[in-house]
């Protein structure tokens, strides 16, 4: 007898796991029951919100019996080896792409699957979108007639490549980023087409990565399947989102949208010359509007669960629980031989490149070991990077806290050291800083709920606090923001003596989170004497920095952005570099033992200012629109009614007005405390700043 429900289990409770945990609800007969992460808090995060049991190891899950399914969700390294545990203890298996590292690992899994007789497959999500299936069957019913070539496009911006983390799996070495996006390009063209042969390789647009060597963010793959010629583009500077796919057929050519499930297809007519063009055109906008409503009319009605990216990990969920249930073999788009298809394919690209893919930058051999004075957490980030690297300048030698010992300082082998400690492991973070004077935490959580934040910042905070007190370090200085004020007034001034609201719960999680950490970090210092010194830097501009910063409003991918407010108000940029500076200072400057400091750069610009001369500059001409905060504002209370009443998510955060009027930026600040007690001067040349801010930044990538 076929069991009714399925259990199933996702290995990994990172970003990803999230959206399979939500398209799981969209499938029936099958329920998530079990979460499994090395870190428990971040598994019983996600279990408890579905109703599932939580693991911190895979041997316990195995041993539970509570599963016959899993998910594994984990980085792509680890894949292959969960992958064949999984199935060789009797559970059917769904990888996340890349399944494997190459084609080999690929069929090893293969191998283990059918001698264990379970069911494997591999997460190509976008070929279960609604659209593609529609697309497939034109093709298979001769629609477009016959298929002479295809165009496969992923250009969307990858924000890490300009301002980290750097030490992703995906960024360590060239060949990760087609292996971690490449699938996506290749699993259409094998589903299609079947086996692809690559022909040609074609790499542009380089970036450096500090530390790591050059990663290359235009790839253009010739390829050919059959009869097919293939065009496979992968596009990673700031552009607009296109993610589509093309076929040209005899008959008819049609264009996937697959990040908006969208699917139009243009046939010739049989008009005279005069009405040929117009019903051509007229064609392809009804099937524009036809796909836009009945998309809209389907978020609507759902309140945005079955969003494009959620209906394509449906779809594929649907076939594979579907293979599992009815004992039947799995939907070709998914199954082990696809996965081999498109890896092998994959392999033979990265053939193409220098040196097999690998990285070819050498760091430079040490000749001795870096002896730490000061201990930066969250150093792999943006501002972490920067800060880094500007101690290393100042004669420091620095210990960086990672998740892995991989990081963006290959190059400075003597000076820096690279420290893979958890956040959560209080006896390990005080091991790390030990004989450092000065520990900067920089680390940031961003939650999706109060609850949320107090577990994975909040906590964090106070641990890293209590590990510096057992430590015994010289200064702890902590990174706030701004954020946590009350900017709503055009006529207020702050400093460093305006307090934060008594009561935060109207505001916005990140803004609430880090005014709870600093209160609490405040009690440490009164009660158990924490050397403490806050910074709460403005908006962050400079090398390395996003195109894409949401403390100037809200983005509609690189090319457009509606402002907080009318965008006519002077907002407080700083610069990177300034910041840095500032940082440094607290950390040596004796008068700054026990104060808090707001970073706000001289030049301050507004919105519409910045944007001109991002313009005037690179040639750039972003579409800028004002945003009404009360329509805003108004919005927000609709769909928190909604998350709390229909979908019945608990917790659910409302902003108040005074909120969203706090992210225009509306009160100005006064920044002679740093001035005086550290010494800082940021730059106040407003040529220099853009110089530093637009040209220099490298906001496109290119």
């Amino acid at each position: 007898m076929v069991k009714k429900v399925i259990d199933v289990g996702l290995i990994g409770a990172g970003y990803i796991a999230g959206w399979h945990a939500d398209a799981l609800r969209l499938v029936p007969g099958v329920r998530l029951a079990a979460v499994c992460d090395l870190s428990l808090s971040a598994a019983e995060g996600l279990a408890g919100a579905h109703g599932a049991r939580a693991f911190a190891s895979l041997d316990d899950l195995i041993a539970s019996g509570t599963v016959e399914a899993v998910h594994i969700l984990t980085p792509p390294d680890s894949h292959a080896a969960l992958a064949k545990r999984c199935l060789a203890a009797g559970l059917h298996v769904l990888v996340e792409k890349p399944v494997a590292l190459s084609g080999e690992e690929t069929a090893e899994i293969v191998a283990v699957a059918r001698a264990a007789g379970r069911v494997f497959g591999a997460g190509h999500n976008f070929l279960g979108l609604p659209a593609y299936r529609r697309l497939k069957a034109q093709v298979a019913a001769g629609a477009l007639g016959r298929i002479s070539s295809a165009e496969i496009t992923w250009a969307l911006p990858l924000a890490p490549l300009r301002s980290g983390p750097y030490g992703l799996w995906m960024l360590r070495e060239p060949g990760n980023l087609l292996r971690e996006l490449g699938p996506h390009l290749f699993a259409f063209a094998q589903d299609l087409f079947g086996p692809v042969a690559v022909t040609g390789l074609h790499l542009s647009k380089p970036v450096q990565l500090p530390g790591a060597g050059a990663r290359p963010q235009s790839w253009r793959i010739t390829a050919q399947a059959g009869d097919v010629d293939l065009a496979l583009n992968l596009q990673l500077v700031e552009s607009v989102d296109d993610r589509s796919l093309t076929l040209r057929g005899s008959s008819g050519l049609a264009r996937l949208d697959y990040a908006a499930d969208v699917l139009t297809v243009t046939h010739e007519n049989t008009a005279d010359l005069v009405l040929n063009p117009l019903l051509r055109e007229m064609g392809g906008a009804w099937g524009h509007l036809r796909e836009g409503v009945g998309n809209a009319a389907r978020q609507v009605a759902s309140l945005n669960r079955r969003s494009p990216y959620a209906l394509g990990f449906a779809g594929m969920f649907e076939e594979f629980y579907g293979a599992i249930r009815e004992g039947r073999a799995l939907d070709p788009r998914f199954d082990g031989a696809a996965a081999e298809g498109v890896m092998r394919a994959i392999d033979a690209t990265i053939a193409l490149m220098p040196d097999q893919g690998r990285e070819t930058w050498a760091p430079p051999k040490p000749r001795r070991k870096p002896k730490p004075t000061a201990l930066v957490i969250g150093g792999t980030g943006y501002l972490g990077r920067d800060l880094t690297r500007a101690l290393v300048a100042r004669g420091h030698d620095v210990r960086v806290l990672s998740r892995g010992r991989h990081g963006p300082f290959d190059d400075l082998p003597e000076r820096v050291e690279t420290c893979a400690v958890s956040l959560r492991d209080e006896d390990g973070l005080a091991r790390a800083m030990e004989g450092v004077g000065v520990v900067y935490n920089l680390a940031r959580a961003l939650g999706t709920s109060w609850q949320d934040c107090l577990e994975n910042d909040v906590a964090v905070s106070d641990r890293i606090a209590r590990a510096a007190l057992a430590a015994g370090v010289g200064r702890f200085v902590y990174t706030g923001t701004i954020a946590s004020y009350d900017m709503s007034n055009p006529a207020g001034v702050i400093t460093e003596s305006t307090p934060f609201a008594a009561d935060m719960s109207d505001r916005n999680l990140y803004a609430r989170s880090k005014a709870e950490c600093e209160r609490r970090l405040w009690a440490m210092q009164r009660e158990h004497g924490l050397p403490l010194t806050i910074a709460r830097p403005g908006i962050v501009v400079g090398l390395g920095g996003p195109l894409q910063h949401w403390g100037i409003g809200r983005w509609h991918g690189a090319g457009a952005v509606r402002l907080w407010g009318a965008g006519d108000n002077p907002l407080p940029f700083v610069l990177i570099g300034d910041v840095s500076e500032a940082l440094i200072r607290m950390g040596e400057a004796r008068a700054a033992l026990g104060q808090s400091f707001n970073l706000v750069g001289d030049v301050q610009p507004t919105a519409r200012a910045y944007f001109n001369a991002i313009h005037a500059r690179l040639g750039a001409r972003i579409r800028v629109s004002s945003g009404n905060l009360t329509v805003l504002w108004a919005a927000d209370a609709v769909k928190s009614a909604l998350k709390t009443h229909a979908l019945r998510r608990p917790g659910v955060i409302r902003a108040s007005l005074r909120d969203w009027r706090s992210r225009a930026h509306y009160a100005r600040f006064d920044t002679a405390k740093p001035k005086a007690l550290l010494g800082w001067a940021p730059v106040a040349d407003r040529e220099t700043f853009l110089q530093r801010a637009v040209d220099e930044a490298g906001l496109l990538g290119f």
